[in-house]
């Protein structure tokens, strides 16, 4: 087959676009990926070979939430090649209500959260007749890559991620929105950001629906979905400050925390000796070998309750332990203790006394993370994602 992907203004996503042109074109497909962020460079994803490649039947479009799908003009392209198109979903539905609206006819949708599934199932069962659930995919490391004894690695616990102050995540309500404080429409986002506090087990769309009845509004489908698109900030809001309690609680316990991603540096505890912020921004690739030199590797999941992330299977992939909240796909396929170290938002005062015995006890961990390599490395790879999109061709 002949197939398109993209880069964009996304690092992880063009990490992940070659990747997956990688893997196919190991198994005799033809694929091209085109830069949508510079189209007129003239280099070899620019538009001066992306024409010619179009010239041709385009059979498959592979694309992360919708980029190289959104503008009409790649609608009517993938339109006239009748091409499956590929939506790997990365991100909450919340902020892709324009793609499920308008999207190429041959389209096909997969969500990393059986959540999202069914938000989309909720809101757009008309627009979206094909939905599929994928977890995120690891990178396999070199065959023959070193693996570093636990106990001689040099981060402890290490968090790869941004930090954005949450109440200015909530704010942008305010400035992007046209939504003053003290008006009844903030003060039911309010609501709902109040809620997700008070239950961490609440989806955003949970949360959302709590807080029409709480204000005892009744609303049309079509506002609600115009009031849900305008949720993102509290989506963005709650996100931040779950990661900055969890980050709070194990520093304040004393143990040794390495952050990686922007913004860390307006941390409310960043002064503290036992907190390092290793760098500001460090390509895809660049944090697997972090992730190997790590005992720990932290995961506050981006309010995916029902959901996977990239960040557990590289992690086990990378020969260290994943220590994550809660999700109920996590909770289905893998075992706490066993492949495995969970902890709950509810009761992060637990926190300390999950994480102190791994890192002391170098065999336990090492089991733990040797069982979690062999589930993910069977399962959960670039390989098993591209599996699984041509299942799609052949259905």
């Amino acid at each position: 087959m002949r197939i398109v992907l993209f880069y964009s203004e996304v690092e992880s996503f063009n990490y992940f676009s070659d990747v997956l042109a990688a893997q196919l074109q190991a198994r005799g497909h033809e694929a091209f990926i085109f830069d949508l962020t510079n189209p007129g460079s003239g280099g070899v994803h620019s538009l001066d070979h992306f024409i010619p490649f179009i010239s041709k039947k385009v059979d498959m479009v592979i694309c992360f939430d919708g980029l190289g799908i959104l503008d009409d003009v790649y609608v009517d392209i993938w339109n006239e090649h009748q091409a499956a198109v590929m939506d790997l979903m990365m991100d909450p539905p919340i902020r892709f209500h324009p793609v499920f609206r308008k999207h190429p006819r041959n389209y096909h949708l997969f969500c990393c959260d059986r959540d999202h599934i069914e938000y989309v199932k909720k809101y757009f069962s008309k627009e979206v007749s094909d939905i599929r659930f994928m977890p995120h995919a690891g990178t396999l490391p070199a065959k023959d890559a070193a693996v570093i004894p636990y106990a001689r690695r040099t981060y402890d616990i290490l968090f790869s991620g941004t930090y954005y102050r949450y109440q200015d995540e909530f704010m942008k309500l305010k400035t992007i929105f046209a939504v003053e404080p003290n008006t009844k429409l903030f003060s039911f986002y309010e609501q709902m950001f109040q809620n997700l506090i008070e239950n961490s087990c609440l989806t955003i769309d949970q949360a959302f629906c709590l807080a029409l009845d709480q204000c005892q509004w009744n609303v049309s489908d079509d506002m609600i979905k115009r009031m849900l698109t305008f949720a993102e900030p509290v989506d963005w809001a709650i996100r931040m400050y779950y990661r900055e309690r969890v980050i709070t609680v194990l520093a304040e316990a004393g143990f040794r925390i390495h952050l990686l991603g922007r913004g860390w540096e307006n941390y409310p505890l960043s002064d503290r000796p036992n907190v390092y912020h290793i760098d500001e921004r460090v390509p895809f690739a660049k944090t697997l070998p972090l992730m190997a030199d790590a005992k720990l590797c932290l995961n506050v999941f981006p309010w995916f309750k029902s959901g996977s992330h990239d960040r557990i299977f590289n992690t086990l992939l990378q020969h260290s332990l994943p220590l994550t909240d809660h999700s109920h796909w996590v909770a289905d396929h893998f075992t706490d203790g066993v492949d495995i170290a969970l902890y709950d938002l509810a009761h992060l005062e637990r926190l300390p006394g999950i994480v102190e015995p791994l890192l002391a006890d170098s065999a336990l961990a090492e089991t733990m993370i040797q069982k979690g390599y062999e589930k993910v490395s069977r399962n959960y790879t670039w390989s098993n994602c591209v599996d699984q999109i041509l299942e799609v061709i052949h259905d």
